[in-house]
């Protein structure tokens, strides 16, 4: 499960919590496009805001109506002990993979780290995937820590946050890191702007916020570059730029592909929880402009 496209959808919310009728519409139209996977309760499914009860209600809510897709579950959280919790969660709901970002409040160590997923990886019984997204978690993982924890039994996936922007700098990228890592363990790219370079230099899968909203065109993008068709993944992500210029514009994707299912009507306008704003007024215009024009919908 750990290879083409990964979708990872929001988690809709209205009245300050989760809006489980929206979050099912979404998980729909990716089960429709034939997703490779999902991947539920990462950060644009703002696993953060949502308490344990509420993040186990997503997950079996997830697996119930994903079907035969593989579901991976984030189970991100402060201490050990409470990410311990939401693997047990998750694996009771039905995980296929468990996706686990090294949060801190405290600014975290390496050994720290290394430690965590020794931890989990001792008491998990599903594969786990390695979250590296410096943007959010504010750790950065040096190569050696990857190669450490990627050894340990159990890891599956690292999740890299993007790639060097030129293909010949983003290729010897992913092979410094193909060096340090088990024959077994996928690398898979996230931040969407740099998902075809990743793809083109590459990296097994995309780990796809693009894809947890408009699947059918960030499966076509994973699909080309499993095929070989560099120059149809080269056409697709430049269709795609003035998408990734959003991103940029507000500071990531979250609000950004929050007001976009708010545009196509699969959720209420302002669907993220606080004390998260959606967006609204002219920046809820250019959005829905953007989609309009890329025929998103």
């Amino acid at each position: 499960m750990f290879t083409g496209l990964s979708a990872f959808p929001l988690t809709p919310f209205t009245a300050d919590k989760p809006d489980e009728a929206a979050f099912l519409r979404l998980l729909q139209r990716l089960t429709e496009a034939g997703v490779d996977s999902l991947g539920v309760l990462g950060s644009t499914g703002s696993y953060a805001y949502l308490t344990r009860t509420q993040r186990r209600r997503i997950a079996e809510l997830a697996v119930a109506h994903a079907g035969a897709v593989p579901m991976m579950i984030g189970i991100g959280a402060v201490s050990s002990a409470e990410v311990l919790h939401l693997a047990e969660d998750a694996q009771q709901a039905g995980a296929s993979a468990l996706l686990l970002p090294p949060l801190g409040y405290q600014a975290l160590r390496d050994e720290e780290v290394f430690t965590l997923y020794q931890t989990v990886a001792r008491h998990a019984s599903v594969p786990i995937c390695v979250y590296d997204n410096p943007g959010t978690t504010h750790f950065t993982f040096s190569d050696a820590l990857i190669g450490r924890i990627a050894a340990l039994p159990g890891i599956a996936s690292i999740k890299i946050p993007g790639v060097p922007a030129e293909l010949p700098a983003a290729v010897q990228r992913i092979a410094q890191l193909r060096a340090l890592l088990p024959e077994t363990v996928s690398i898979g790219v996230s931040g969407d702007a740099f998902a075809a370079t990743g793809l083109l230099a590459g990296c097994d899968g995309w780990y796809s916020v693009c894809g947890g909203l408009f699947p059918r065109v960030a499966k076509a993008i994973a699909e080309a570059a499993q095929a070989g068709d560099d120059r149809r993944v080269t056409m697709l992500d430049a269709q795609l730029q003035p998408l990734w210029a959003l991103f940029r514009q507000h500071g990531g994707s979250l609000r950004v592909m929050a007001a976009a299912a708010a545009i196509l009507g699969l959720t209420a306008a302002d669907n993220l929880p606080r004390p998260l704003l959606s967006l609204s007024g002219a920046d809820y215009q250019q959005i829905a402009e953007v989609v309009t024009a890329l025929e998103l919908a």
